[in-house]
């Protein structure tokens, strides 16, 4: 099943900071939901866990990420995939740009998803909504560390 998605975020910083807020594997594990752990594994890869749950199925991800086509400081894509155990697989990858914008940068994202396992069973429309809410709330999170770094 393949879930897409995007969306922006006007955050109050100078593009350079958002850009190393971006790369560091602190800020990023703070900002994402249920993200256990996040630790850089090499100059552009990070080894992750996260416990995700969608309607009745629980599931404790462990995965790898890395960033792509990376262009400091206007964006890179984001690549990983992780395995769930009983509960499935997910992988998929997002495009980020950051653009100057008045009041700070405008962050744009595009991201796609495929899950499969017991979470393609629940249903695109409970997976999507709950993918869509996670993006949602790791903008918010993001904005939030952003304001907090100043």
């Amino acid at each position: 099943m393949a879930i897409d998605m995007s969306g922006e975020a006007l955050l109050p910083a100078e593009k350079a900071v958002v850009w190393e807020m971006l790369n560091d594997p602190e800020v990023l594990q703070a900002c994402i939901p249920g993200c256990e752990e996040l630790e850089r594994t090499s100059d552009n890869g990070f080894a992750a866990v996260a416990r995700v749950k969608i309607g009745p199925v629980k599931a404790r991800f462990k995965g790898a990420v890395t960033l792509e086509d990376m262009d400091p400081p206007n964006g890179y894509r984001i690549v990983g995939s992780g395995e769930g155990g009983v509960a499935g697989f997910a992988e998929g990858g997002a495009t980020v740009r950051l653009e100057e914008a008045e009041g700070g940068t405008l962050l744009k994202y595009e991201a796609s998803a495929k899950v499969g396992g017991k979470l393609a069973q629940i249903g695109n429309r409970l997976v999507g909504g709950v993918a869509k809410k996670m993006a949602d709330q790791f903008f918010a999170n993001f904005e939030e560390a952003v304001k907090a770094r100043g």
